[in-house]
């Protein structure tokens, strides 16, 4: 809980001092309320800049688990680039590398009043579509099933197996995460694929992120790959 509190006030020393702040992205219900060896990274909103993005990487120590604290307002086009680099950076460390440290993003938990983290590790943000990714691999022989996100009120998601396929278009995240438990109920072994619009703010990316996470059961996976378009 010592964590907790330091990230706290560091974001209300920055917010008082009149320098920078972070609003986070909020959610419900974290799975992961504390994490220990951490350094940040802050993704500050900044209209001020050509992007509005700016990066505070200087406290990152290489070792230990790092967190992402990326303000909602930014879009995924914005904040993406700056994640992507701090992945790499990681990523191919030569020294001073440890395998078992993590990438989280920080979020706001209302649930509890204080934060939650989700972790992002092994995510592959890949900037093509869906179809030129299996251009190259094998389709999965099980059913699969692909989430576009395209706004905060607009999803449409395909299921296809072998050559059949359906799609169907919903207003709420919470009608598409039915859709998906139907999906798993009725069959053995299902592959989730997400694709996000650029434009989407940070906070839709995560509330999305937060949903799928919630799915757990034997059989249903979720694919590491993140298709932004």
């Amino acid at each position: 809980m010592k964590y907790l509190f330091v990230i706290i006030l560091t974001l209300f020393i920055f917010s008082c001092g009149k320098e920078k702040s972070v609003l986070l992205p909020e959610i419900e219900h974290a799975k992961i309320t504390e994490i220990l060896d951490v350094s940040p990274a802050y993704l500050f909103y900044n209209e001020t800049q050509p992007d509005s993005v700016e990066l505070n990487r200087k406290n990152l120590i290489g070792t230990t688990n790092w967190l992402f604290n990326v303000d909602k307002r930014l879009t995924l086009e914005q904040a993406l680039p700056k994640i992507k680099l701090l992945q790499d950076k990681k990523r191919n460390a030569q020294m001073h590398k440890n395998e078992n440290a993590k990438n989280y993003y920080t979020c706001n938990d209302t649930s509890i009043q204080n934060l939650g983290f989700i972790e992002f590790t092994d995510v592959v943000y890949q900037h093509k579509s869906l179809q030129d990714y299996f251009k190259d691999k094998k389709r999965p022989e099980h059913m699969s099933l692909a989430l576009n996100v395209i706004s905060n009120n607009s999803y449409s998601l395909e299921s296809y197996y072998k050559e059949d396929s359906d799609t169907k278009v919903f207003s709420k995240i919470e009608d598409v995460i039915n859709e998906i438990k139907n999906f798993i109920n009725t069959e053995q072994y299902i592959t989730l694929y997400t694709l996000f619009h650029s434009k989407i703010s940070f906070q839709d990316y995560i509330t999305v992120k937060s949903n799928i996470l919630d799915i757990t059961k034997e059989g249903f996976q979720l694919d590491k790959n993140e298709f932004i378009y």
